[in-house]
């Protein structure tokens, strides 16, 4: 998908991770996390690569212990975008993860210990030139904060970010990336609004714990959109509770939806009603993961009856009206081929196939 760089936050600091830019005018990155056993090289690899395959472009591991660290050497191997290691409490795990490939490390400071310890991941990331992702989450928000703002604040958030930034700082390294992170969407959106002319640094955004398929991408759709329209964030995560592959799907509408990228075929599709003839909920949903797959910037309808269906499909480039058990394949507004239910998805994927502008 072509990338509008018109409302990217210009003063943002240009940050490399792995083979990738961030920040800047560098197009919005879109970013998920495993939900595999990062242990498991064989299975984290097979869903890192159907992620890829799905647009994804950076992609985040958990590393609780040592036998993780090491895994990402072989993960790194077998895998084409930068990986993100997801370290907490032990500062060792930071240290091995970069030195088996990590292409940016996520840590949040304060639950790594000593300033020694945070000193000594520094150095590593020097040595190797790793960024690192300086994470402030709601939910673990410092008792100091709290108390300060009279309970978990937007102020509160962004203030323990910049004191996070500030400590690594104070080491002499400045390859940062900054997440303040809230399952409450409206301080999530204000938080980014209060850091955003505050540091230079990128912001990788979303909202957390989002919730199921449904919740979750209501939420994230609200908060992300209040935040990008604003030229805020340089890399997002639609946190959802399903498959991974789910987040990417969302996170490309939501850009493509505020115009900040471009390319990448969209679906339209009617409610459906009384007057609906074939099974135009299934069509529609296994229409919209076909589309998903192609680079085209075209519009696709699914529309389910005779009485608006084909005029509605007129308006798209290429769609389906539905029929009697039946239905016809509409494309730059001219009816070109009837087929039965269950051969139009066939009929779409041939038209998408050999499709030309």
């Amino acid at each position: 998908m072509e990338q509008n760089t018109k409302q990217i936050r210009e003063l943002t600091k240009e940050i490399r991770i792995g083979d990738r830019v961030i920040g800047g005018s560098y197009p919005i990155l879109i970013q998920s996390m495993t939900n595999t056993k990062t242990q498991d090289v064989d299975a984290t690899v097979e869903q890192i690569l159907r992620l890829e395959d799905a647009g994804c472009e950076i992609i985040r591991c958990t590393v609780p212990d040592m036998e993780a660290a090491k895994a990402i050497g072989e993960i790194k191997k077998r895998i084409h975008i930068p990986l993100v290691a997801d370290i907490h409490f032990d500062y060792r795990l930071a240290i091995a993860a970069m030195e088996n490939g990590a292409d940016k490390i996520r840590i949040n400071p304060g639950n790594i210990g000593s300033d020694e310890r945070v000193r000594a991941v520094v150095e590593k990331a020097k040595e190797y030139h790793v960024p690192i992702r300086v994470g402030v989450n709601s939910g673990s928000l410092e008792k100091k904060y709290i108390e300060k703002y009279n309970g978990v604040t937007a102020e509160g958030l962004v203030e323990s970010a910049l004191e996070k930034v500030a400590m690594i700082e104070q080491f002499g390294y400045d390859q940062l990336v900054i997440s303040i992170k809230s399952s409450d969407v409206m301080m999530c959106v204000k938080a980014h609004e209060l850091i955003a002319d505050k540091t230079p640094y990128p912001l990788h955004v979303g909202i957390t714990e989002a919730g199921t398929i449904i919740s979750g991408n209501i939420k994230s759709s609200i908060g992300l959109a209040l935040i990008l329209n604003q030229g805020i964030g340089n890399t997002i995560r639609v946190s959802l509770t399903g498959d991974p592959v789910e987040e990417i799907r969302s996170a490309k509408i939501i850009l493509k939806t505020l115009g900040i990228r471009k390319g990448g075929a969209e679906i339209v599709s009617c409610p459906t009603c009384g007057r609906t003839q074939i099974d135009l909920i299934r069509l529609a949903n296994e229409a919209e993961t076909l589309v998903s797959r192609y680079p085209y910037d075209i519009k696709v309808a699914v529309m389910g009856c005779v009485v608006n269906g084909p005029g509605e499909a007129k308006e798209a480039d290429l769609g389906i009206a539905g029929g009697v058990g039946c239905g016809v394949i509409i494309k730059k507004g001219e009816i070109i081929r009837k087929l039965p239910e269950e051969e139009l998805l066939a009929g779409l994927k041939e038209e998408l196939d050999n499709w030309q502008a």
